[in-house]
């Protein structure tokens, strides 16, 4: 997928497009619905299938009082897009002046000149322009002056209740990862790096890692199953702790790995890391000592190890 980051750069751009525009924050199965059809009828057109989404999200720079927590930031995102399949996804800068474009303006001057539009497709919440100025129906009526067809689809239920990029926040945040990964079509993952040092696990003799800090979307507080990959060929098994560590006295917030199956290997504080959580196994809690944590820790392995060989049998059957 070629991933364009500014209108200049499509000046050699003139390919018709199927075109479908969002923030697509998860990449969730509504949003690989909507491109599936974009690439159908691209296919269809003998033309090009495209994105178009923005970076910064436009919450960040609308809502300058509390920082939107991104379910899948811009490089996961756009990994993700480049996995349906898409021909390529034009980021634009969401600038101040981009914010006070028009509808009319962003019609005309990104789908008509830039990308020669001839399908747009969007779901029928859409909405674009200054001060959210237009709606699915004025976008049509653009598209009858500019030259293009608009596609417009009813939001993807599950379980009575769109699927949504709020929704799974929500979720996520609420610790509810089975019902996030419904409708995400994947377990919940974020990429970070080390923590400088190595943190409590190692006086314990328990292999862990700390990530830094992490701007974006967590889970509730709590202990969950997850998987680790450390960098590109290393992918070890674990129990994730996200928290703030009451037992040792002041809060100190950490997402804090212990490894299972751990081997020595080569890690500084620019290692790219990968959490993906699979299952919460139960709420932070504060213990009377180190020893009663351990314990318990001891007890969150166990219960991460069976599902793990469950998993594994399930597998091994399909």
């Amino acid at each position: 997928m070629q991933i364009t980051r500014s209108l200049s750069e499509l000046d050699a751009f003139t390919s018709p497009s199927v075109i479908t525009v969002g923030n697509f924050d998860g990449v969730h199965c509504g949003h690989r619905m909507v491109i599936a059809s974009v690439l159908d009828r691209a296919h269809e057109l003998n033309a090009k299938a495209v994105a178009v989404t923005f970076d910064p999200h436009p919450a960040h720079v609308l809502r300058t009082d509390s920082r939107l927590p991104l379910i899948t930031p811009i490089d996961q995102k756009l990994e993700l897009l480049a996995a349906t399949g898409l021909d390529l996804t034009l980021v634009l800068p969401f600038t101040e002046d981009l914010r006070r474009w028009t509808a009319r303006h962003f019609a005309q001057r990104v789908l008509h000149q830039a990308l020669h539009a001839v399908e747009v497709h969007e779901g029928e919440t859409f909405r674009f322009g200054h001060h959210a100025e237009a709606d699915i129906n004025g976008l049509a009526q653009l598209g009858e002056e500019l030259g293009f067809a608009v596609r417009t689809y009813i939001p993807r239920i599950n379980r009575g209740e769109p699927i949504s990029s709020s929704r799974i926040r929500h979720l996520i945040a609420a610790g509810k990862l089975h019902e996030a990964r419904a409708l995400l079509g994947r377990s919940f993952a974020i990429r970070s790096t080390p923590a400088s040092g190595r943190g409590y696990g190692t006086r314990y003799a328990v292999p862990t890692i700390n990530l830094a800090p992490y701007p974006d979307l967590l889970p509730a507080h709590g202990v969950y199953i997850t998987t680790l990959k450390i960098g590109v060929d290393h992918l070890f098994r674990g129990v994730t702790n996200v928290g703030n560590r009451p037992t040792f006295g002041t809060d100190s917030f950490a997402v804090e790995t212990h490894l299972f199956n751990f081997e020595p290997i080569a890690l500084d504080d620019t290692t790219p890391l990968e959490l993906t959580f699979l299952h919460r196994l139960r709420a932070e809690q504060r213990f009377d000592s180190t020893e009663a944590l351990r314990t318990q820790i001891g007890r969150d392995v166990q219960q991460a190890q069976r599902f793990f060989a469950l998993a594994d049998a399930l597998h091994a059957r399909l």
